[in-house]
Order: C-alpha cells, then structure tokens, then sequence
C-alpha cells in the first residue's frame, strides 16, 4: 500500500500538468468581418473642428450687443446681432487675418475689441 501511494500521486499530478486549459496565444475568429474595413484604413486624416476659446457679449457704439463665440486657432468665429438669432460663420485662411463670410460680413480684433462689418450697414467697434 505505501508504494501505491506515490505511484498514484504521481499518476494524478502527470495528468494534471498535461492539462494546459489555455492555449500558448489566444484564438481570434471573425465571424463578421467589417466590411468598411479597407476604406477606413485606407481614409485621409480628418481635422477635428476648433474648440471655443471665448463666448463673448460685445457692446457697441451704437448700444447694440453682438453676441460673438471665438474658437481656438483664431480662423474662425460665429457672430449673432440678437440673441438667439440666426448665426453667421465666420472664417480666414490663416490666424490674423480678417474673419470673413458671405454677403459682406467681416470681423477684425480679439475677444476684448472687434470691429464687425454687416452687409448693408456701417461697421461697429465693440468692447467685451
């Protein structure tokens, strides 16, 4: 009986360390490719929008407000004569220069001091 005791001990730990539960790498399988796959690897980067730098109420000479949203990089802003109005987007090609749109709608200076020019109307200076 006490040979058989570290023969069957033996036995029991072969047979357990043959047992490996988890393979040597792990095993993907694609049931359900994408099928966009390729086109995305293959897409041109994209350039994420500018994040706000500054949300302005401006007063003008003339007491009216413009409501005027800066956003980082300095080539764009949205303007708003009323609040809640419809929003003009205002662009440049590179920072410094004159934000414009369409219609005649042109934005100079920084979030402290702009002059805004309307189509069909003189241009304001506004102070934040």
């Amino acid at each position: 009986m006490q040979k058989l005791l570290p023969l069957s001990l033996a036995a029991a730990l072969l047979a357990l360390s043959a047992c490996n539960s988890e393979p040597s790498s792990p095993q993907v399988l694609d049931s359900n490719p994408d099928p966009m796959a390729s086109t995305l690897a293959n897409a041109a980067p994209i350039e994420l929008p500018p994040a706000i730098k500054a949300d302005k109420t401006m007063r003008c000479k003339d007491q009216s407000l413009a409501y005027v949203t800066f956003f980082d990089g300095d080539k764009q802003a949205v303007v708003r004569t009323e609040k809640g109005g419809a929003a003009t987007t205002l662009k440049a090609e590179k920072a410094g220069d004159p934000l414009t749109a369409e219609g005649g709608w042109k934005l100079t200076g920084n979030t402290s001091e702009v002059k805004l020019t309307r189509p069909g109307k003189p241009e304001l200076v506004c102070h934040s």
